[in-house]
């Protein structure tokens, strides 16, 4: 991979954890392909049983990954808020059993695709991906441009989940925390920051002007 793609990536997406473990020896090729296989399965299966085995085999992965829960669990907490939302409503239309499958689906993806986040370094994961990409060639779409997209993706969930905490904490010092506008703006706000911020330091080292 050309070394301007590796400059913004050189650290971890956020949530990297260094470790031995069988997943961190693992090839991140092999998690990829892993995580795919796993969101095809969760998707086909059906009823909240299959979705309730699927969380339950995202927690045993976790566990052999040997990563610190509070280095992960605050993206899954920060999901869960949304989540409950999405699973009130789903209750109140589709009934208990749809809105319990929706739900933990969800988040058995989430803590897979946390764990791998957590035990793949960035620049290989970028790596992988603009491997995988190539193809794209042939239509004139550059491997690198989706590499780095799918890591500006991956780099931007544990910011919006951080920027919605601390929106809230802000809204409870307020007290406003029953008051949705209160969180809301302030993290849509912040998050067009760290877009144009974010726009401005890819322009700066001249990437994303094909």
């Amino acid at each position: 991979m050309s070394g301007p793609l590796r400059q913004p990536w050189a650290g971890p997406l956020g949530l990297y954890h260094p470790g031995d473990s069988l997943l961190h020896r693992c090839p991140p090729g092999v998690k990829l392909a892993g995580l795919a296989v796993a969101g095809i399965a969760i998707a086909v299966a059906r009823g909240p049983l299959s979705a309730a085995v699927a969380v339950l085999l995202a927690v045993a992965t976790h566990v052999v990954s040997r990563v610190p829960w509070h280095r992960t669990s605050r993206g899954v907490l920060g999901t869960l808020v949304t989540l409950l939302l999405v699973g009130a409503y789903q209750w109140w239309v589709r009934g208990w059993a749809v809105a319990a499958e929706v739900v933990l689906d969800v988040v058995a993806l989430v803590l897979l695709a946390t764990v791998l986040t957590a035990t793949t370094r960035a620049d290989t994961l970028l790596e992988v991906l603009a491997r995988v990409a190539r193809p794209l060639r042939r239509v004139g779409l550059s491997p690198e441009t989706f590499a780095l997209a799918c890591g500006l993706f991956l780099r931007t969930v544990p910011v919006l989940v951080q920027t919605s905490l601390e929106a809230r904490d802000a809204a409870r010092a307020r007290g406003l925390e029953n008051n949705p506008r209160a969180v809301l703006v302030p993290s849509a706000v912040r998050m067009v920051a760290h877009a144009r911020a974010t726009g401005d330091a890819l322009a700066a080292r001249g990437l994303g002007e094909d």
